[in-house]
């Protein structure tokens, strides 16, 4: 129970940020949160399934490139994700990248926030 219950916050707060994003950077657009939720679902969904194999045919260029080109793995997600969906929008690449970073960044805080808040790993 408390694992669904980590999963549904970390969800919410994941569209949260989304909208955050949108209101922090002009090239990144979502409608409502009922869009950040699908989008932050999505984003989930590209994250686990599509980035992994990704990851694994780009190591070569990951390695090359020290790791940076995992930026551009992240924003081809971000900008996938805003093409599939109606009420996320990204103006073109260089948005993706930015609003991936940001999205990252936040992401991250969540990902702290959770921990300290229930202690353990997040969902």
């Amino acid at each position: 129970m408390l694992g669904a219950m980590k999963l549904i916050v970390r969800w919410m707060l994941l569209a949260a940020a989304l909208l955050l994003v949108a209101n922090l950077y002009p090239g990144v657009t979502v409608a409502d949160f009922r869009s950040a939720l699908v989008a932050a679902l999505v984003l989930g969904l590209f994250n686990t399934l599509v980035r992994p194999l990704l990851v694994i045919l780009t190591l070569p260029v990951t390695v090359v490139t020290l790791g940076l080109f995992l930026l551009v793995i992240n924003a081809l997600m971000f900008w996938a994700a805003a093409g599939v969906l109606d009420g996320f929008n990204v103006a073109g690449f260089g948005a993706a990248v930015i609003g991936s970073v940001i999205y990252s960044l936040c992401g991250m805080v969540i990902d702290v926030a959770m921990e300290r808040l229930f202690g353990g790993a997040a969902a």
